[in-house]
This record gives C-alpha cells, structure tokens and sequence, in this order.
C-alpha cells in the first residue's frame, strides 16, 4: 500500500513553540476561464494534529469534502472569500489573487502568516512557501476548503450551463470546454481577460456572430 504523505509542519511547530498562532492561506482556481477564484486561510489552535489534511489535489474528492467539515470544526478561524470574474478581469489573475490573501491575513488573528508561494506586504511576519499544502497542515487546510468550496460553486453552475460542462472540468480549458465556448459563446462567469474568452469575443467583434 502506497504510504500517505503529510506535512511537515515545521514552521507551524516553530511558531506554536513561542506561543504564537499561525495563519496559512491557500487558493483555489487562477487556472480556469469561467467561476470564481476562491481564496481560504485557516487558523489551528497551537499544537493541532490530523495527518489527513494534506494538498488537497492530492487527495480523492471523498476525503476533502470530509476534511471540509472537519477544518471549520477544528479551526479557531478561517475564512472563505470569493474572488469574481469581474475583479480578476479589472486587476488581473495575480493581483487578484494577491489582494484576496492580504485581504485574509489582515482580518483573521494570528501572529504570523504562511502564505502558498504568494508575497504580500502586511504588518505580520509572512512566510511564502513554495508548494506549501505540502508542507504545512495551515495552508493545506486552506487548500481543502478552497477548492471544496470553488468545485461546489462550479456545480452549481453546471445547473445553469449545463451544455458547457463545467461539472467535469470545473471550468479548465478543456477540449471540451473550448468547444462549448465556440458553439454556445461565452457567459457571464467567463474571464474576458483570459486569451481563449479573449480572442473568441474578437473573433464576434470582427466577423459577428455567423
């Protein structure tokens, strides 16, 4: 039996050592061209251990939507924040995606803060972590609740767009989903700044629809 990864959490034991509590944000979705980006940080109390919560990509969707319930129980704070398409079409994906985890880190109480690879300047030591959710319990857990919360909303869209397929690929710019967008067009949780939604609204400005 392949043997189950877990993190490491030496910046969490660090920081639980001197009494501090620690902050990890994680996000779900700058990749897809329709949907929100989802954004979650979590706050554990000190010396919290679940060696199940780990990279949620790495996880089957059975264990995160456990594991969902199971962070917002065990938490002392976490939050879940939204990001539009409209906000990432007015500021792009990365400034985005920068704003919604400064926005996290300044609001939920913590001491310091781990971030998943993303710099922000806040009045809090901010650690970046490259491939995080794989080292840190915190930014896991944000990890999980993100992407949870983004495949759920992406679901429920399916409902209201059910030719363009994005219960299966939640968005993604699939063979599929390109061909919905060249046969249905495209709607309004698309991403107008992304190249493929980009260039298939030229394309409509400049020859019109047929």
């Amino acid at each position: 039996m392949k043997q189950q990864k877990v993190c490491t959490n030496e910046y969490e034991l660090e920081a639980w050592k001197q009494g501090q509590l620690l902050l990890g944000i994680d996000e779900a979705g700058r990749g897809p061209l329709a949907g929100p980006l989802v954004v979650a940080g979590v706050v554990f109390p000190i010396g919290y251990v679940n060696p199940d919560i780990y990279d949620s990509k790495a996880i089957t969707e059975k264990k995160r939507d456990f594991l969902f319930d199971v962070i917002q129980q065990d938490a002392l704070y976490f939050e879940i924040r939204c990001v539009e398409p409209e906000e990432i079409d007015r500021w792009n994906i990365y400034r985005a995606d920068q704003m919604a985890f400064k926005s996290i880190a300044e609001e939920l109480p913590c001491d310091v803060v781990l971030t998943d690879a993303m710099p922000i300047e806040i009045d809090k030591p901010v650690t970046p972590l490259v491939k995080g959710d794989q080292k840190s319990i915190s930014i896991a857990a944000g990890s999980i609740l993100a992407k949870v919360t983004r495949d759920r909303i992406m679901l429920e869209y399916d409902k209201q767009y059910p030719q363009y397929g994005f219960a299966r690929h939640k968005g993604y710019p699939t063979k599929q989903h390109l061909a919905a967008i060249e046969e249905f067009g495209i709607t309004p949780i698309h991403r107008k700044s992304y190249g493929p939604v980009a260039a298939h609204q030229m394309s409509l400005d400049l020859f019109g629809e047929g």
